[in-house]
């Protein structure tokens, strides 16, 4: 009788043992995965739609113009990545289209608890319109919230300055969608 319980009581405890064990090990696998969680990540794409506004001179004659344009972003890493864009619009509401070409380095700082993404970028491309064609330079700030780690809205500023006496100013407002 008394081997029967000494072995009765050595596979309870090695039963509790082995179920004790698999809690603690579940229960690791959880506090890994909330590092994944991340709505600003490395290897992201960025597809972005925007409404855009332009002010300044070109080819010697003041102007502005409102348009649209599309980007694509790539990150490496959460916080720098490179991407094109571009911008067609109308200039002074007489019809004469405006385009303008850009491609950056872009820099963010992601401030995940807020869902935003200051970010500033420097490049450059070129700019057609207003019968005349300038290679220029670029650089500028703007600010991402994100709804979701794949939809958020982008406001964002750059400043243009080039041959032709290109000297504007881009805002752009819009969509980014994330993968």
């Amino acid at each position: 009788m008394n081997k029967t319980l000494t072995l009765l009581a050595l596979v309870l405890a090695t039963a509790a043992t082995s179920f004790a064990g698999s809690a603690v090990q579940d229960s690791k696998k959880v506090i890994v995965s909330p590092a994944e969680g991340y709505l600003f990540n490395a290897n992201e794409w960025q597809v972005d739609a925007y409404a855009a506004g332009a002010a300044g001179r070109f080819n010697h004659q003041k102007y502005n113009g409102i348009g649209g344009g599309l980007g694509v972003s790539y990150f490496f890493t959460r916080y720098f990545g490179i991407g094109v864009d571009d911008t067609l619009g109308s200039l002074n509401g007489n019809g004469h289209a405006y385009d303008n070409f850009s491609g950056n380095l872009i820099a963010r700082l992601p401030i995940e608890s807020w869902h935003l993404a200051p970010y500033g970028f420097a490049g450059g491309g070129a700019t057609w319109g207003n019968h005349a064609t300038a290679g220029n330079g670029d650089a500028g700030v703007g600010l991402e919230y994100r709804f979701t780690r794949n939809i958020g809205l982008f406001v964002d500023s750059r400043y243009l300055y080039g041959s032709h006496a290109l000297n504007e100013t881009l805002s752009r407002a819009g969509v980014r969608f994330s993968f």
